[in-house]
């Protein structure tokens, strides 16, 4: 067994053992995971938001956001987008396969700052991943938040991430609406077809006692951000995520760094207002 302190090395990665694997589009799959040594996960203390280095030796790591909610014990996810060589390895991963795994690094999403208000999360495509942590934690404490939209798309049917959280499981949820759209129509789908920017100002959500939280592609972020602000949303409210950025997680490496923040620690999790304060390199 180990110590708290044993668990909560930077840099020490612990070997970790694939338990379940989904298929979510067809460059994207989910990975649950358990420690070898379950006191690892009891003492892990991830938080909606942070992310996770996870590595297979003889090849790479990378950081990944994790994204189960800590409310779900027992294990971790990370839905993975095969893009590289790490990725298209981890990709071949057989349920029983193991891979090790160091963290969590970074900030987390303000979950206690957005008790009793309405939620809006905007994402598109794999960016609902680092959301879904947070989504879950709301849902999985329902009543200590207002109410929840989620409004996701992704270029087609096929590349929407998570389809049964957004057909079928949240919907389910009191006082939860999920939106979805994709890019541009295609045979066999009868729901909204268009940007996710668009959309959300189609949907116009009211910005009173909301907390807007978004991830996407750095384009769509673009925008949605400019119609947040057109709907009239703070810039202290607006919420979003820069895990893209991080590199060592720890504030060592320097290639995180946009003026005087280090991703990795200053963030990834950032508010709009933080945001405008960064150089112009961002």
């Amino acid at each position: 067994m180990c110590s708290t302190r044993e668990v909560a090395h930077p840099l020490l990665p612990y070997p970790a053992t694939v338990t379940k694997i989904i298929d979510e589009t067809p460059d994207v799959k989910t990975f649950q995971v358990v420690f070898d040594d379950p006191a690892i996960l009891e003492n892990f203390g991830n938080k909606p938001g942070q992310c996770a280095m996870l590595s297979i030796l003889g090849v790479g790591e990378a950081m990944i956001s994790i994204t189960s909610s800590p409310t779900r014990k027992g294990m971790l996810e990370f839905s993975i987008k095969k893009i590289g060589r790490l990725t298209s390895v981890i990709h071949e991963l057989d349920v029983g396969d193991k891979l090790a795994i160091r963290g969590p690094y970074g900030n987390h999403f303000p979950f206690d700052m957005m008790k009793g208000k309405n939620c809006l999360f905007i994402a598109g495509g794999i960016g609902l991943a680092p959301l879904r942590s947070l989504i879950d934690y709301v849902l999985d404490n329902r009543d200590d938040y207002g109410r929840v939209d989620i409004i996701y798309g992704a270029r087609s049917y096929a590349d929407l991430c998570f389809k049964y959280d957004i057909f079928d499981r949240w919907p389910k949820v009191k006082d939860t609406n999920v939106y979805v759209t994709i890019d541009r129509e295609e045979e066999g789908w009868d729901g909204h077809v268009g940007f996710v920017p668009s959309y959300l100002e189609e949907l116009n959500p009211p910005s009173e006692d909301t907390i807007p939280v978004t991830c996407g592609p750095p384009i769509m972020i673009k925008f949605v951000l400019q119609g947040l602000d057109k709907m009239g949303y703070k810039d202290e409210d607006i919420i979003t995520t820069l895990e893209m950025n991080m590199r060592c997680g720890i504030g060592k490496c320097g290639r995180c760094n946009i003026g005087e923040k280090y991703i990795c620690v200053d963030g990834p999790v950032f508010n709009l207002a933080q945001i405008k304060q960064l150089p112009p390199e961002f």
